[in-house]
């Protein structure tokens, strides 16, 4: 028997994927339905589903933000409303998706689908490739959503002083403090903004606002102070780009 989860915003889509979901009564059973990301991260940590039904546009933190936080990522059938940026994407990697509203003749087919799947390991590959894909919509780069023990963070990219390299992970640093996100510095590299943000370094990337003076370090690198009175080191490549973004 698979478990699965109805993570969706709307109660009516979620009453609907429940009704169609009835046929395979002997093949999912539904272990609990959410109608945030904050509930369905929650719900995820403690059913462990193969499968979920996931909407992408919800309050708090979207459908795409919530799979990143997730560490054993399950199957996922999106059910979601037109966009055309991540229907792109969906085609490309999703193992299926809905568009709402959608009829029960189409519903089934998804949930076929996923039952004769390739197996779990490979569609999970499919839903990371797929987050990787649609980071590179605009709509995703306006903040950056972490997970601080069981509490999620939503971070302003406006809030965001610098970026360190920290092994797979990059740390954050903000006023209120630093936080790890499961992301290499080449995404943030092509994700933020470079009118305001330059990689200065192999394992640093700054926010232009918060330089107050470069000075001159060892060899051919310098040192960027920023207004926190920390201190990043910049190489002698990213000395160039600063240079360009800054006009001097």
């Amino acid at each position: 028997m698979k478990r699965a989860l109805v993570i969706d915003d709307e109660p009516l889509a979620r009453m609907v994927v429940l009704e169609y979901l009835q046929a395979f009564s002997d093949q999912i059973e539904v272990m609990q339905e959410c109608n945030d990301g904050f509930e369905g991260l929650k719900a995820i940590h403690q059913h462990q589903p193969d499968l979920i039904f996931l909407d992408v546009q919800m309050p708090k933190i979207n459908g795409f933000e919530m799979l990143e936080l997730v560490e054993n990522q399950p199957s996922v059938i999106f059910t979601t409303a037109f966009d055309e940026y991540a229907i792109k994407a969906f085609e490309a990697h999703a193992i299926d998706y809905l568009l709402k509203p959608f009829s029960k003749d189409r519903f089934n087919k998804a949930v076929e689908k996923y039952l004769a799947q390739l197996p779990a390991a490979k569609q999970n590959k499919q839903t990371e490739e797929l987050l990787e894909a649609v980071s590179s919509s605009p709509a995703q780069h306006e903040r950056i959503v972490v997970k601080t023990g069981t509490k999620v963070k939503i971070i302003p990219v406006s809030d965001v002083i610098y970026l360190q390299a920290d092994d797979d992970y990059v740390s954050v640093f903000t006023q209120e403090g630093s936080y790890l996100k499961n992301k290499t510095m080449n995404f943030f590299e092509q994700t933020l903004d470079p009118r305001y943000f330059v990689r200065v370094h192999r394992s640093y990337m700054v926010a232009i606002q918060q330089i107050t003076r470069i000075d001159p370090y060892e060899k051919d690198s310098h040192l960027a102070i920023l207004k926190s009175g920390a201190k990043i080191p910049v190489s002698k490549t990213g000395y160039v780009k600063l240079k360009q973004v800054l006009g001097i």
